[in-house]
Order: structure tokens, then C-alpha cells, then sequence
């Protein structure tokens, strides 16, 4: 049996990777297998391009190029990572996926989003998320806490955008979950670590429990 696909999404700081890891806890108390990665990575190859795409060395050459590079990163990690994980009945769970290039690149990047889907039908294939959860918090907020966590380190090719950018980032996430809302889910991330991780477990409760067993109770 195919396994679930779940993405975590939004701004710096709006802790994405601490409500990933919880949810993957979590699952794997109840005994299911979970592959927890990210985006750009998460593979080999995809991990050699993330340092490209963070570093910011591919910035002056334009978002369209960073488009096609966060592609060939993706490619990569559907393909040997995201892929053989589902198909082996495990659950994946990913820090940023293919909304983050849509955002990112397509509404503030303004690339095409006729090259954004092309890319998508690409690289994705069948390895489409079934829930995405987009963590809202305001742009100060995040970058305050994007920059306690790098301590000392310097900000990475996104962080160090201006508030700015960051709040029509923000503004471009919610137009996607309002968009999208029977795949996507909007959390006000300034919540609670705890009221945030009980609201994405009811959701995961209610959407995709339950399959296995339906599943499971409809085979021969």
C-alpha cells in the first residue's frame, strides 16, 4: 500500500522544520514509518544544489534560473527519496515543496507560472501531496526568529531578503491555501508549540488515518 505524502510550508521562522519533526514523532509512536526530509535537498544530489541556491551564488543570474534549479533539485529527490519511500508504504513528510517555488519564484520572482507547472508536471509526478500545512506568522516575527536560531551565522540567500519581501511572501501563502484549501491548511503559527502540533494532528486525524483501514478493509 501506497504511503502518505505531507509538506510543510511558509515563511522563515514560521516553524516549519519543528512542527515537521513533531508530526514525524509522532506517527512513528503509532508505529508508521516515516521519511522526514526537505526542500531544496534531501537527496545526493538535490543537497550539492540546495548549497547553490542558499548560498545565493545563483541569484544574479535570475529567478527563472533559480526556478529551473530548484526543479533539478526536486527531480532528484522525488526520484530517489520522496518516490521509493511512498511506494514502499511509508509516510513522507518535507520541509517546503513545490509551493515554495510557486511563491517564491512564481508570485515574487514573477517566473511564468506556465513554467512553474511545466516544472511541477516534470519533476512531481504522482508524488503530489495529499495535505500541506502553511504555517502563518507575520514577517517580523519570523525573521526575529529565523535570526535567533542562526545564532552568530550569517542569513541564507532568503533570509536576508527585506520585510518587505517577506510580507508579500506572506501575503502569497495565504492567496494559495485561499486557493487550494481542500489540499491546503493554514495554521496561525504565533500560537502555542502545542496548540499548533494539536491542530495539525486533527487535521492528519482526520484526513489520512483513516485510509489505511478503509483501504485495508475494501482489499480481497
Amino acid at each position: 500500500m501506497r504511503g502518505h505524502f505531507i509538506t510543510f510550508e511558509g515563511g522563515e521562522g514560521s516553524g516549519k522544520s519543528t512542527h515537521a519533526a513533531a508530526l514525524a514523532q509522532r506517527l512513528t509512536s503509532l508505529g508508521i514509518e516515516v521519511v522526514l526530509t526537505r526542500e531544496p535537498g534531501g537527496s545526493a544530489g538535490a543537497e550539492i544544489i540546495r548549497h547553490i541556491l542558499l548560498s545565493g551564488i545563483a541569484k544574479p543570474l535570475g529567478a527563472e534560473t533559480e526556478a529551473i534549479l530548484f526543479a533539478a533539485a526536486r527531480d532528484d529527490h522525488v526520484r530517489n527519496t520522496i518516490e521509493p519511500a511512498l511506494n514502499a508504504g511509508k509516510w513522507v513528510i518535507c520541509d517546503r515543496f513545490i509551493d515554495s517555488t510557486r511563491v517564491y519564484q512564481g508570485a515574487l520572482g514573477r517566473v511564468d507560472a506556465k513554467l512553474i507547472r511545466g516544472l511541477e508536471r516534470v519533476t512531481v509526478g504522482a508524488a503530489w501531496p495529499e495535505v500541506t500545512f502553511i504555517l502563518d506568522v507575520p514577517a517580523a516575527v519570523g525573521l526575529a526568529r529565523a535570526k535567533r536560531r542562526r545564532g552568530q551565522g550569517a542569513a541564507d540567500r532568503f533570509e536576508a531578503e527585506s520585510v518587505e519581501f517577506h510580507e508579500q511572501l506572506r501575503d502569497a501563502y495565504r492567496a494559495l491555501a485561499a486557493a487550494e484549501p481542500q489540499r491546503i491548511v493554514l495554521i496561525d503559527g504565533r500560537a502555542p508549540r502545542d496548540v499548533v502540533g494539536d491542530r495539525i494532528w486533527e487535521v492528519i486525524e482526520q484526513r489520512l488515518l483513516g485510509a489505511p483501514q478503509v483501504a485495508e478493509s475494501a482489499a480481497p
